[in-house]
């Protein structure tokens, strides 16, 4: 495990304090009994604020409440004999001045003795003048080795069998989740159903909803779009289906790297978002959205630790998907003097992970104006492809109105006159025939009749659609796409 190697080594360093960046307090301490004090032979002295130092009987209960007094223990034991400080809650006082002074001057001690204080907590908050005595380790979240070893565990006591195909959707399903609320979903599910089957992944992702949406970052979207409803889009779904199995273990020993991701450009209404949740659900991946307005924090260095959370969770729950829309909206092109730089920061954080990640989490990027991009997202390396979602043209109009119409009429949607339709719908989004076929089975319901093809005709005339109130955008969009800058996402592009 790359924790406990890394802790070691740092240990053997004498690295006088390591803040362990965790929710997990009774795994890392687990894991550090087993496998430090076996390899390195150091005495362990686990302090909270509540009970003091337990697990030790000459010094059981020693210092209550009392954080200034937990240093004095280490001042206090034999110089020569190697030991751990595992200290929670100790992440509250490090802004404390006595606290503070106490760990500076206790460090000249700690550098010359076999003793390392550990400080364990999940909110990453150093103050200043402590960042060069304090190294982070991050404790990542259970992955699929130890997962398997939980599952197994629990199987074997229960004495119960589980296939190969289901104990992998098992694992899959619990990655993101701690090892504690693995084994409480787990119990639910034996207290429920009385064994572990299919019915157990849907207790565990409603488990891992509940746990992404805690983070109020990120929202596991359920979905039921299929790729089949899009309306055209010929060259886009040609390039997805080519890759519908590009995270399957077959196309890892093939060599192929699991794709990056994908940059929807349009104007609203053209289907990227619906585009989006089609894939997730034809690859069957978790859907991750990003609220990227409760990323930008008001804290000084709060959105920063927000994105490191977000990818980190990402990065637990993969293969998945992370969509984030409107991207445009969160990193615009211009100068972020206003929020002391923060918006710069976050997305330069944000890029080198998309350039640099190795962990297959596909990212979906959608965008409504190429004016707010910044070139950095744009360039070659950060997404697998750029694609330009273009108004739909005359036969995807009439696909785009039989889709729509086979499910508000499934028993009744041969009898319209789709080349009418379309041809009535120039410059009409996906989004917007929709709205004018719900406009017409308005008027029908009103007058008490079945809808018809002439109802829907006279709320496409009735109809503004967006493009002709944005035509210069839509140009631009038209021009830059036209320009092989970008990919087409339809076949039949038009030339302005």
């Amino acid at each position: 495990m790359k924790f406990t190697s890394e802790l070691a080594l740092f240990l053997k360093a004498r690295y006088p304090i390591i803040y362990i960046n965790t929710i997990e307090e009774d795994r890392v301490e687990y894991i550090i009994r087993k496998n430090i004090k076996t390899n390195l032979n150091r005495s362990i002295y686990s302090w909270d604020f509540v009970d003091g130092y337990t697990n030790n009987p000459n010094n059981e209960g020693f210092a209550k409440r009392n954080p200034l007094q937990a240093l004095e223990l280490v001042e206090r034991l034999n110089s020569e004999t190697p030991a751990l400080f595992l200290l929670k809650d100790f992440n509250r006082f490090l802004t404390d001045l006595s606290i503070s002074r106490k760990l500076r001057n206790i460090s000249r001690i700690l550098k010359l003795q076999p003793k390392t204080i550990i400080i364990i907590g999940s909110d990453l908050t150093i103050p200043k003048e402590l960042q060069e005595l304090i190294t982070v380790l991050e404790f990542q979240l259970p992955l699929e080795e130890e997962i398997s070893q939980e599952l197994n565990r629990l199987i074997s006591s229960l004495n119960i069998q589980v296939d190969s195909e289901l104990f992998e959707n098992l694992t899959r399903a619990c990655q993101g989740l701690s090892l504690e609320r693995i084994r409480r979903v787990l119990s639910k599910i034996i207290a429920t159903y009385k064994t572990i089957d299919k019915n157990s992944i849907a207790v565990l992702l409603s488990e891992k909803k509940q746990i992404i949406s805690q983070t109020e970052i990120l929202e596991y979207c359920s979905v039921n779009e299929k790729i089949a409803n899009l309306g055209g889009l010929n060259n886009l779904k040609d390039w997805l289906n080519k890759r519908k199995t590009a995270f399957s273990i077959q196309a890892s020993n093939y060599g192929l790297p699991t794709p990056r991701g994908l940059l929807l450009i349009g104007i609203q209404g053209t289907g990227k978002s619906l585009t989006a949740k089609a894939i997730a659900n034809d690859w069957q991946l978790p859907l991750l959205k990003l609220d990227v307005g409760k990323l930008f924090g008001g804290i000084v260095g709060e959105s920063e630790s927000r994105l490191r959370q977000m990818i980190q969770l990402a990065e637990t729950i993969s293969p998945c998907i992370l969509w984030i829309d409107e991207i445009d909206k969160a990193f615009t092109n211009t100068d972020s003097k206003g929020d002391s730089g923060t918006s710069n920061r976050v997305l330069a954080t944000f890029i080198s992970w998309l350039s640099e990640k190795t962990k297959p989490v596909f990212v979906i990027s959608t965008a409504n104006n190429i004016d707010l991009l910044p070139l950095e997202i744009i360039r070659k390396g950060r997404f697998d492809e750029i694609f330009f979602l273009d108004l739909p043209k005359l036969d995807e109009r009439e696909e785009i109105f039989k889709i729509h119409l086979q499910e508000f009429r499934p028993d009744t949607w041969k009898s319209f006159d789709y080349t009418k339709l379309a041809q009535l719908s120039e410059s009409f989004s996906g989004a917007e025939i929709r709205q004018s076929i719900i406009e017409g089975m308005y008027q029908a319901f009103y007058e008490k009749r079945e809808v018809t093809t002439e109802d829907i005709c006279f709320a496409l005339k009735e109809f503004v659609p967006l493009a002709s109130l944005e035509t210069n955008q839509m140009v631009k969009l038209q021009n830059w796409a036209s320009s092989g800058q970008i990919r087409l996402a339809s076949s039949k592009p038009i030339y302005i």
